[in-house]
């Protein structure tokens, strides 16, 4: 069965976003060594899902990078463009985005098929309220939550809607000098 990882940015205090949607808090200057374990991860994967609210913006950030090859980030574009891409939603009824589908079924059973699929793992990146609804439900195996060095005071928290106790395992965590720190959480 192939595995579910989440890979997200957070603050200290737990938000992926200010009040009104801010990210200006996230630190993108990563070093070397956090920019290569990034690398490594995204190899482990060949599905993106994402949330419908998510999409468009993903999927058009990562299409003006993968046009100019002089961009840093190319390489990851080029990745993240040419995945195929699994769009959670209950009111599109057709993708309007290339390499694209769309999973309009419960989503325990949508993630179950997808997991049940011959293929390299699955990685989530957002949004917010489909990340939540992920974590609600158990379905993510794996978490990588990059703790940026920011308290936000308020924001869009992930695991709001969890009413349950969870217990993770940490399998790693590790400081970068960017001033991220990566924990790794399985289930």
């Amino acid at each position: 069965m192939r595995t579910l990882k989440l890979q997200i940015q957070l603050s200290i205090d737990g938000y992926i976003s200010g009040p009104n949607g801010e990210m200006d808090w996230m630190k993108w200057d990563w070093d070397d060594e956090l920019k290569e374990y990034t690398r490594t991860l995204t190899n482990s994967f060949d599905t993106i899902i994402l949330g419908r609210k998510m999409t468009n913006d993903f999927i058009s950030h990562w299409s003006n990078v993968a046009e100019n090859p002089k961009d840093s980030e190319y390489e990851a574009a080029k990745k993240f463009i040419e995945t195929p891409k699994v769009v959670f939603t209950k009111t599109l009824e057709e993708s309007k985005w290339e390499n694209t589908t769309l999973a309009k079924g419960k989503l325990k059973d949508e993630i179950y098929k997808l997991k049940n699929q011959k293929g390299k793992d699955i990685i989530v990146y957002g949004g917010g309220e489909f990340v939540s609804s992920l974590i609600k439900e158990n379905l993510i195996d794996e978490y990588y939550l990059f703790i940026n060095p920011s308290i936000l005071g308020s924001g869009m928290p992930i695991f709001k809607n969890v009413d349950y106790k969870m217990n993770l395992k940490l399998e790693n965590v590790k400081a970068y000098d960017c001033g991220i720190t990566v924990l790794k959480y399985t289930t």
